[in-house]
């Protein structure tokens, strides 16, 4: 596959987008997807059947386009309408589908957004693991990964080939990356102890260099998403992680809507985070309501300073980036979606909550993470923002004053009533949490922002 196609085809792609942004599924698939399959080398109906269908989760489904070579499946391509953003719920739908029907490949794409996919039998056990995930702008950056989804490759069973390098080049950067410096002093001692030890300094720093250019290297191979390491490189098992059991993971809860951030700029922003914890993982709200992802952070930075795709108000209002808050910056090729996630049970993170890569690497349910959440959290959550925000704006005020003030925000979850009831002790366990928290003091029954000397 010639890199100059892939481009033509973006360009093409996107024009249609920009001209329509608000397709449907039927126009995304006869506007923009039937010459992405042409791209790949496959033709309807000569070698792809519409409307496939497939057993999954007791029931009988159709799967938009079946890959077939001599009559059987070979790929599946999960189709969405450029209106409708990729979720948890069409993922686990093309897994099903993989699984039921033992085909070994699968797409899922919505025209803007593509997602590759491999069912594999480890030990007798079926997994369907992310292969990548990128947009249209970065397909350029996936030819290797669209090399193996081809007609040409799977006819000729190259793709095995192709997935397989990808998957060990992978593992060999990350084992690069982790152990550089044990690495860098077994070479450094190898050569001190077989030939001199003048050598030992030099070496060691010239071996780290080396693994930096094999590094590199090899992320040229795989066509990483971009030079900065961003999007999600791959998919891991828990048990695979590399650190110390003790080491400290922050987990931010987010929406499905808030990934698009953290894919883009390989950071998660904007939040209000006081030490630097060793991992970062996102607990899926709403229809999701599982840990999937995981990544190593590299550095916590201001808004100002973070390295972002897009201006900061392009993602949040600005009202949203002040107070103090900050961007975490994620190691190159360092995030990771979690093959085996953890499901919701009873508890959540509403806010920013500390575990341990011990217990993330053990956990069955969230309950495992948070059976102690009081002590966990360390950030307050919207309702208790929206009351932060009150006391930062009106210091020295009782408590009747803050509920008024919050009230009157936009979009605030609490509501003025001069009565004493449910909205009046919402701020007040509001305020006894944010105390507990360390973000406001009592003064005599005036509340104030830590820190303040105002009365």
């Amino acid at each position: 596959m010639e890199r100059e196609a892939v481009r033509e085809y973006i360009e093409h792609a996107q024009s249609i987008i920009d001209a329509s942004p608000q397709m449907d599924e039927a126009n995304t698939k006869a506007a923009i997807l039937r010459d992405f399959l042409g791209l790949l080398g496959w033709n309807i109906p000569a070698n792809t059947q519409l409307e496939y269908s497939v057993k999954a989760f007791g029931k009988t489904y159709k799967v938009d386009y079946a890959l077939v070579l001599e009559g059987t499946p070979v790929a599946f391509l999960e189709a969405k309408g450029v209106d409708n953003s990729l979720g948890n719920k069409h993922r686990e739908q093309l897994r099903a589908y993989l699984k039921n029907e033992d085909v070994n490949l699968g797409i899922l794409t919505n025209g803007e957004d593509y997602e590759f996919y491999r069912r594999q039998v480890v030990d007798t056990k079926v997994n369907v693991n992310t292969l990548a995930k990128t947009d249209l702008q970065n397909l350029c950056e996936r030819v290797t990964i669209l090399r193996a989804f081809t007609k040409d490759a799977i006819e000729n069973n190259e793709w095995v080939k192709i997935l397989n390098r990808i998957t060990e080049l992978r593992d060999a950067r990350d084992t690069l990356g982790r152990d550089k410096d044990d690495l860098a002093t077994e070479i450094a001692e190898l050569l001190a102890n077989n030939v001199s030890e003048t050598l030992s300094q030099p070496a060691e720093s010239q071996a780290k260099e080396m693994i930096d250019r094999l590094i590199d290297n090899i992320e040229e191979e795989i066509e990483s998403p971009d030079s900065g390491g961003g999007g999600v490189v791959g998919a891991i098992r828990r048990q695979n992680i590399s650190g110390p059991d003790n080491a400290k993971v922050a987990v931010f809860p987010s929406r499905e809507s808030g990934l698009k951030f953290l894919t883009e700029n390989n950071a998660w922003g904007f939040v209000r985070i006081g030490g630097k914890p060793d991992y970062v993982a996102m607990y899926l709200s709403r229809d999701a309501q599982e840990v999937r992802y995981l990544a190593k952070v590299k550095e916590i930075v201001s808004p100002e300073n973070a390295q972002l795709r897009r201006e900061p108000e392009s993602y949040v209002d600005r009202k949203e980036i002040e107070d103090g808050k900050r961007v975490v910056v994620f190691e190159k090729n360092s995030l990771y979606e979690l093959e085996d996630p953890i499901p919701f049970k009873n508890k959540w993170p509403q806010s920013l909550q500390y575990t341990t890569l011990g217990e993330l690497r053990t956990a069955e349910t969230t309950d495992d993470l948070f059976a102690d959440d009081s002590k966990r959290r360390e950030e307050p959550n919207s309702k208790e923002e929206f009351v932060l925000r009150a006391v930062r704006a009106n210091p020295g005020r009782s408590l009747r004053s803050i509920h008024r003030t919050v009230a009157k925000f936009d979009e605030s979850p609490i509501e003025w009533d001069d009565e004493w009831g449910e909205s009046r002790t919402d701020v007040q366990t509001a305020l006894q949490n944010l105390r507990d928290l360390n973000l406001v003091r009592l003064d005599n029954r005036s509340w104030l922002p830590v820190n303040s000397d105002e009365v």
